[in-house]
């Protein structure tokens, strides 16, 4: 079977959407189609479920993204040692947040690419929050991530820095937040958090802990829409100091004291364990650690 077939079923297994996919991977969305026919055909099974309004994976789907993950892996290996001696190629995908992509990152490609010319970087930007669910379902090589309280089993974390987590709210629009005795009334402020992941499951234990039901004005994606709705008086939010630091919007928002403060983010890079990942990952990785 072609690679670069295999390569479009895997991002749409991903995905799960053959708009996002045909886009991302510079294909029309009948061309997409046909090829996924064409692997069902050579399969002998469906690999999508698919109506009007959904893409599922059928159990044939699922484990023909494993056979596939297995086919690319080797492919990519294979290449490596065919140009040992030779200039590293091939390519490397890599997912992080929109702060990440300009704050963590420069300073390793410039690097990476400066030593490996040949190597292709597709990078893909989004909600940190998904990071791990993307290496873990293999649609990338490496993302940026925040330390898992239990990192899963196949991923290796390699810590760049520490960022606070910290509550913020307007300077434009102090009213928003409500006091009782001097103190803020979390049960009266409205408060904007992630909808999942490592910042909320924080957030939710930090209340938790302090007895409190909060007054949840809005769950969104990306800490980058949180504090944009923070500095619209929306209510106060929850998000690293590093996204808060590279923000246009810093000048409008005020980090307020909490007790106790909320635990800290390890951010670093992540990817599959050594025995399973190709030498372009090993080389960002090494080029990683010397950063």
């Amino acid at each position: 079977m072609d690679i670069r077939n295999l390569k479009l079923f895997k991002h749409l297994a991903g995905t799960l959407h053959f708009g996002q996919s045909s886009r991302a991977c510079h294909v029309t969305p009948s061309a997409l189609t046909r090829i996924i026919q064409r692997l069902e055909e050579d399969v002998g099974e469906k690999l999508f479920y698919r109506d009007n309004r959904s893409v599922r994976l059928t159990s044939a789907g699922d484990a023909f993204r494993s056979y596939a993950d297995d086919v690319i892996l080797r492919y990519e290996m294979l290449r490596g040692d065919l140009s040992r001696d030779q200039i590293l190629g091939g390519e490397i995908s890599l997912y992080c947040s929109v702060t990440a992509a300009y704050s963590i990152l420069p300073a390793i490609f410039q690097k990476f690419r400066s030593v490996h010319p040949g190597v292709h970087i597709n990078l893909q930007t989004g909600d940190a929050a998904l990071a791990l669910t993307k290496l873990q379902n293999r649609e990338v090589d490496i993302t940026v991530a925040a330390l898992p309280d239990v990192l899963p089993e196949r991923v290796q974390f390699l810590k760049i820095f520490e960022t606070p987590l910290v509550f913020i709210g307007s300077t434009a629009f102090p009213e928003t937040i409500q006091y009782e005795n001097d103190d803020i009334d979390w049960r009266k402020t409205p408060i904007i958090t992630a909808d999942f992941g490592l910042s909320r499951e924080r957030t939710d234990h930090w209340f938790s802990e302090k007895g409190i039901v909060p007054n949840i004005y809005a769950q969104v994606a990306g800490n980058e829409a949180i504090i944009a709705m923070v500095a619209l008086g929306c209510g106060v939010g929850v998000v690293p100091e590093l996204v808060l630091d590279k923000s246009p919007l810093k000048e409008q928002i005020a980090i307020l004291p909490v007790n106790p403060q909320l635990e800290s983010f390890s951010i670093g890079i992540c990817t599959v364990k050594k025995h399973m990942r190709p030498p372009q990952v090993d080389a960002f990785w090494e080029i990683a650690a010397l950063s």
